[in-house]
């Protein structure tokens, strides 16, 4: 966290978890949680994010939340906290409950069609080993390519599949590092404001997120708690604050679990009519 006025903006807010007796921690989990890697089975959290997460939990003050695009079930085993923490998937279509009940959408009939047209054009294009198959959606990755090739690939499924996209009822969302054709419904913006609807509104909330689609989240988030950039470099968005992972991350974490014992110890303070 940088700047004085982040700072007093952080503390301010962990005061407010401290005095709470739940709060809501919800997080992205590529580029956020975990760094970027060319084999996205491998991608797991930062080093020292997965004890302080455990902690979190374990402290039982929190609502942990994942919003990933990654489909839900993909995120337990990378994460590997236990119990495993409410996850919403493929950018909010999927919602997998911490005791194991997922809720999906209906893939209607349309929308099988399409994306069977796009897989098509991928295996045409040659590209069916850069795609990535969940609920409702399909996605290419060209994360760790050259720019030129990365810009190719990207104009190139683009062209392809804007018609597909235009004649079905689907949507075409970039994200950092690829595309994704997409049933259109809920995105990360409508899973934070279905969370925030399950609260009462004192309960602090922090959203942390690193890619465009996130934007959705903080625009949902509004005035309602933190909203986190999580990125080595700053970029224009919507977020409050700006932190670098992995340290940045690993501070606001840290000061998080700190928070929720204060708040324990104030509570048991309070209890015993100590001053």
């Amino acid at each position: 966290m940088s700047g004085t006025a982040n700072r007093i903006e952080v503390e301010q807010f962990m005061n407010a978890v401290a005095e709470s007796q739940v709060s809501a921690l919800l997080l992205d989990y590529d580029g956020t949680l975990a760094p970027f890697c060319l084999n996205r089975q491998q991608a797991v959290p930062y080093p020292g994010v997965t004890a302080l997460l455990q902690e979190i939990i374990d402290d039982g003050r929190t609502r942990v939340v994942i919003i990933t695009g990654r489909s839900a079930h993909e995120v337990i085993q990378l994460l590997a906290v236990h119990p495993s923490p409410e996850i919403w998937g493929c950018h909010g279509l999927e919602r997998l409950r911490p005791d194991g009940t997922c809720e999906t959408p209906r893939v209607e009939e349309p929308v099988v069609q399409a994306l069977a047209e796009a897989d098509r054009w991928l295996r045409d294009q040659e590209l069916h080993n850069r795609a990535e198959f969940k609920t409702g959606a399909v996605a290419i990755h060209w994360r760790g390519l050259d720019q030129a090739t990365a810009a190719k690939i990207r104009g190139q499924v683009l062209l392809g599949w804007l018609p597909i996209a235009q004649s079905t009822p689907m949507e075409l969302l970039e994200f950092d590092g690829g595309v994704e054709m997409r049933m259109p419904g809920r995105d990360k913006g409508d899973a934070v404001r279905t969370i925030l609807d399950e609260m009462r509104p004192e309960v602090p909330v922090a959203y942390l997120g690193d890619d465009a689609t996130d934007e959705r989240a903080f625009l949902a988030l509004e005035t309602r708690g933190l909203s986190v950039l999580v990125r080595p470099e700053w970029r224009k968005t919507a977020a409050a604050l700006w932190i670098k992972p992995p340290e940045g991350l690993r501070e606001f974490l840290t000061r998080w679990l700190q928070a929720c014992r204060e708040g324990q110890h104030r509570a048991g303070t309070k209890s015993s009519g100590l001053k």
